[in-house]
């Protein structure tokens, strides 16, 4: 078998966890999830020569994480087109712990918004981190924050004019 790259292991140890939690607040499956992250740690290690060095690994991880998360999402779509089963809508949750309320508005958002969130405020990255992990510019990061926020806020008071039994 062999020998991994200098510090690749290191790097997986400190890494894989992160990047395996990061996939299931994208998709929500800790199956899907585990897949993700290991598929992110084979690439990261495939381009590990060039990217040690001059760019960060665990951003390089979590761009490919997200970016296979895309493909797979894309080829789902394109599956449900051509089967067209029928989706329902979220279970609502009755008396559940504010983590778990949170999480599951968190999942209610568009998949763009919610990475943003997640890799602003999980993950704890920069502005320009999430820009470059994602793909896009600094500015459509803090626009893609500022409405997921926005909506967030709403989904929660939603959710709490549920639970109490009001109807909005």
């Amino acid at each position: 078998m062999k020998e991994a790259p200098e510090g690749f292991k290191e790097f997986f140890d400190l890494e894989f966890s992160r990047l395996r939690d990061f996939g299931y607040v994208l998709c929500g499956s800790w199956s899907e999830a585990e897949e993700l992250a290991q598929d992110a740690m084979v690439r990261t290690l495939h381009a590990w020569g060039r990217i040690r060095e001059r760019e960060n690994p665990g951003v390089y991880a979590r761009t490919v994480l997200v970016n296979r998360r895309r493909t797979l999402f894309r080829r789902s779509l394109l599956a449900a087109k051509v089967e067209a089963p029928e989706a329902g809508p979220l279970p609502a949750a009755s008396s559940v712990e504010d983590r778990t309320v949170m999480w599951e508005a968190i999942n209610r958002l568009p998949r763009r918004t919610r990475a943003a969130i997640v890799l602003r405020y999980y993950e704890d990255l920069s502005e320009a981190q999430t820009a470059a992990v994602l793909g896009c510019a600094v500015g459509t990061v803090k626009s893609l924050v500022h409405k997921g926020l926005a909506q967030l806020r709403e989904l929660l008071k939603e959710t709490t004019s549920t639970e109490m039994g009001e109807s909005r």
